[in-house]
């Protein structure tokens, strides 16, 4: 059985969402037989690079008081910290992960998109380092098992690993997907949205009895 995630590393319920549903997969019977395949999505695809904190460019981009940014930035640490990760408040800033997606579909060609998806989620909001930064994207694919030369080369090409991000977008929209984390199980069921991993057990256990011959 197939699972696929939609997630942007710059999105606070795609990070908090990943965790609840790897809880939710631990605890699945089955779990040795899903294939877990994780797929791009840009929340922002014309956003920049730079300085604004991701608090001030967000409260923007939606209407939205500072305060009433601050609180929403407050929940998602508070959901964040249940499920044991590290959230800090302040100090991320905005940013295109264009970039960030083009070297996930390169450490996936290498077997390691799994490693350098967690390092990304991590310093993005544990460690609020830019994660849109040239170099540190480079030490993530390094500490990802990635060769250095060769995610400098990806990062120099614009056209490199462009097409596959694309084609995940494009079939997020042609499966529905109306924002992130999007979860779909075997083409056939669709979890959207932060969810509780109740939630995702559920879905595993429907998608499995559909994907499972009757007596199998």
């Amino acid at each position: 059985m197939r699972v696929e995630i939609w997630t942007d590393v710059a999105c606070p319920w795609c990070y908090i969402g990943r965790a609840r549903f790897a809880r939710a997969l631990a605890g699945f019977a089955h779990r040795d037989e899903v294939e877990v395949v994780h797929r791009s999505y840009e929340l922002n695809p014309d956003a920049r690079n730079g300085t604004t904190p991701i608090i001030d460019a967000v409260a923007a981009q939606y209407g939205r008081t500072r305060e009433q940014q601050v609180a929403r930035e407050e929940h998602a640490a508070s959901e964040a910290r249940a499920e044991g990760l590290d959230y800090r408040i302040g100090g991320r800033v905005h940013g295109n992960t264009f970039d960030v997606h083009r070297l996930l579909h390169l450490a996936k060609a290498h077997g390691v998109q799994q490693e350098l998806l967690d390092l990304a989620f991590t310093v993005n909001f544990a460690d609020e380092r830019s994660v849109y930064d040239r170099r540190t994207q480079l030490d993530l694919a390094v500490e990802a098992g990635l060769d250095r030369a060769e995610a400098d080369a990806v990062l120099a090409d614009p056209e490199a690993y462009a097409r596959e991000v694309r084609a995940d977008e494009r079939l997020a929209a042609e499966l529905g997907a109306g924002g992130v984390p999007f979860f779909v199980l075997d083409r056939k069921y669709g979890v959207t949205g932060l969810q509780p991993a109740e939630m995702f057990t559920r879905a595993l256990e429907q998608a499995w009895e559909a994907h499972t011959p009757a007596g199998a």
